[in-house]
């Protein structure tokens, strides 16, 4: 994020009927469905969907309970749930295609503990992990409240209260910051798929509560700044539409654009993989720091390399905010939660069928759930690090 104290600053988000996030919450299903079966399985799925169409491929190492029949089957369910059922893109009607084989022998010699070895990392790669002051969950605000809009639209789509509405949609929400913190909105940008029949006004009439419901008071923007389906319609959405693949929304997926991305989609990922875990422990480790007032903002590298277990460097920057020594930080953290593979896998107990539910409206900023999912977004560090640095 921008050093300056006086700007604008814009994020986007999809909702889960954009053909990316389709294609993510299918290869997210699957994951669950190997998961569910076996929690040591090995899963790297991509998913393509197009009209009426999705093709499956990857690589997997589980148990032989789980068929192509079976990932096929988890695919219509995934689709059925988002609510598609149209004409050019129907969860009865679609063709799925399971290109699905087994892992590559090299990569899980690598990263199989054998002996004296533990368990490397699935990948090489650089993970981020972002939280600062800006909202109650710790993170930036113009991408917190892009999801609050889509989810509550897709909730009312959901409930029968906005029939007009179909799965497919976007927002985008450009904030002013004076003094470095946000104050208001300035512009909302709103495009949704929707039934034949409305105009754009209509539209916009349908939408325009559910924004003003998520805004902060105060914060929503000019009647002018806000834009509900420019192009003036949008019948003809999802996959039928534009082709979605898994792994093309990782901005959106983390801080929309306000803190670094290491690159690596999460989607379709078990969390042996550490694109995806050593992600997750970046983003605790963060908002543990922010929670425990050591600082208002927090960004924290991780590097790998595959087969390896340590990491390559581990790297914190306070931005100028903190009230302790990052060095400091840079030592006191790993100890408090191992940063090998094996060790953020059993520290945030990942090998459980978690992701599906990940797989729109962000990985971060979400509510820690009963069964473990959004583990990451615990602060029960935050103790051990008031006492370390009392």
């Amino acid at each position: 994020m921008s050093l300056r104290k006086n700007y604008l600053f814009t994020s986007e988000s999809v909702s889960e009927g954009h053909p990316d996030k389709v294609c993510d919450r299918i290869s997210d299903s699957i994951v669950d469905l190997f998961l569910g079966h076996m929690p040591e399985a090995r899963v790297a799925l991509e998913t393509l969907a197009t009209t009426n169409r999705v093709v499956l491929a990857g690589e997997v190492r589980g148990p032989e309970t789980v068929s192509h029949e079976h990932m096929i089957e988890t695919a219509r369910l995934a689709i059925k749930d988002i609510g598609y059922d149209q004409e050019g893109f129907d969860w009865r009607k679609v063709r799925i295609e399971c290109l699905v084989h087994s892992q590559s022998a090299d990569i899980a010699v690598g990263v199989d503990a054998a002996g004296n070895k533990d368990e490397g990392a699935g990948d090489q790669g650089i993970m981020f992990g972002y939280a600062c002051r800006e909202t109650e969950e710790l993170m930036p605000a113009p991408i917190f409240y892009s999801h609050r809009i889509l989810k509550a639209m897709s909730d009312a789509r959901r409930s029968g209260k906005a029939n007009e509405l179909l799965p497919d949609a976007k927002s985008q929400v450009t904030l002013q910051y004076e003094g470095g913190k946000p104050i208001g909105a300035t512009k909302i940008v709103v495009s949704t798929q929707h039934v034949d029949g409305l105009d754009q006004r209509d539209v916009r009439a349908i939408v325009k509560p559910y924004i003003e419901a998520v805004m902060p008071p105060g914060w929503m923007c000019p009647d002018e700044g806000l834009f509900v389906n420019p192009t003036g319609r949008f019948v003809i959405g999802g996959p039928d539409g534009d082709t979605g693949l898994t792994g093309r929304k990782i901005i959106v997926d983390t801080y929309g654009g306000a803190a670094p991305h290491g690159g690596g989609a999460f989607s379709g990922k078990d969390p042996t993989k550490v694109d995806r875990s050593a992600a997750y422990m970046a983003r605790y480790l963060a908002k543990n720091v922010v929670a425990a007032g050591l600082a208002d903002r927090c960004t924290i590298q991780i590097a790998y390399a595959i087969g390896v277990a340590d990491p390559m460097s581990f790297y914190v920057d306070l931005h100028g905010t903190g009230l302790v020594d990052e060095a400091k930080l840079e030592r006191e953290l790993p100890q408090m939660a191992s940063l090998k593979p094996r060790g953020i896998r059993e520290h945030l107990n990942l090998n459980r069928p978690i992701y599906a539910r990940t797989s729109a409206y962000g990985h971060f900023g979400r509510a820690p759930e009963r069964d473990g999912g959004f583990s990451w977004e615990r602060t029960d560090l935050v103790s051990q690090l008031k006492s370390a640095f009392a």
